[in-house]
């Protein structure tokens, strides 16, 4: 598995290109990590690299905030750290986002794990005092 290490948050524009780049036709990514390990800063990365011009924020209370990208494309950033179960994914009809052409990041895909799709992009971040490990 390919890893890129960022040592400082000036680094991060150029593994946001890396991820963008070894997607291919996928369009879920599911982001795993502690918390504080820079999912959510990663991701923001990944959508500034990708053109939004939106503000883009943690959605931890609304669970999935929508973006643009420059080509026009949707953009859904899930947070599931607050859902109690699975259900919860079901009652926001999550199959209208997750098999739709848009993309879809998602921090703690943990929670929603059996019902992600087959080809989801996994990316783990993990993080120690000076640099993050950033695997997919």
């Amino acid at each position: 598995m390919p890893e890129v290490i960022v040592n400082s948050l000036s680094e991060l524009p150029t593994a946001a290109v890396q991820i963008i780049e070894a997607i291919g036709d996928r369009n879920v990514l599911a982001f795993y990590g502690e918390m504080g390990a820079g999912k959510t800063t990663f991701i923001k990365a990944v959508c500034v690299a990708l053109g939004v011009k939106e503000t883009i924020s943690s959605p931890t209370f609304s669970i999935v905030n929508e973006y643009l990208s420059a080509s026009g494309r949707k953009i859904y950033h899930f947070d599931f750290y607050r859902i109690k179960d699975i259900n919860e994914a079901f009652d926001m009809g999550y199959e209208e986002y997750l098999y739709s052409d848009a993309l879809c990041f998602i921090e703690w895909p943990e929670k929603i794990e059996a019902i992600l799709p087959e080809n989801v992009f996994p990316i783990s971040i993990a993080s120690d005092t000076h640099k993050r490990m950033i695997t997919f």
